[in-house]
């Protein structure tokens, strides 16, 4: 998983760099997350996969409520959390990912899988994410760079 790993973190730094700092309270739609809250949500996620690999579970209703931070402070946030849960999945064993994580809410259990099918899916789920800010940031007229391939933007790689 470390290639893949590697290679989304890298993308999703290159999009969050261009995040405009005056924006950050804009929203594209009234049931949208504000710009600021989604690029929070990107910076946290890559922690939650440090957590599916070292802890048992994850309590939401223990979680932290979205603020609004500078961009600096995300990105600093973002490369910590990606370092660290780069260490802990290349320490890994093969046998720990088919250990159990539950997602809880208190005492509430919504759901149970192996560690190695939660990283895999916090990965997805994180470059749903970071779609979604692509759009963002094509609204704010912000170039986009290259994800998979060439964007208007960006023709090469």
């Amino acid at each position: 998983m470390l290639p893949e790993f590697d290679q989304e973190m890298a993308t999703t730094r290159r999009l969050l760099e261009r995040v405009p700092s005056e924006h950050m309270a804009w929203r594209p739609h009234p049931k949208s997350f504000p710009l600021g809250h989604l690029v929070q949500l990107i910076c946290r996620m890559p922690g939650w996969i440090t957590n599916a690999l070292t802890d048992d579970s994850l309590d939401l209703a223990a979680g932290k409520g979205y603020s609004f931070e500078t961009l600096a402070t995300l990105l600093q946030e973002f490369d910590g959390n990606v370092n660290q849960a780069r260490t802990v999945l290349a320490e890994t064993s093969d046998a720990h990912l088919d250990t159990e994580w539950s997602l809880r809410m208190g005492d509430r259990t919504l759901f149970t899988s192996l560690r190695g099918a939660v990283v895999r899916q916090t990965i997805s789920h994180l470059v749903h994410h970071r779609g979604q800010l692509s759009v963002y940031l094509r609204l704010l007229d912000v170039p986009l760079p290259s994800i998979y391939g060439p964007t208007a933007d960006e023709r090469t790689f």
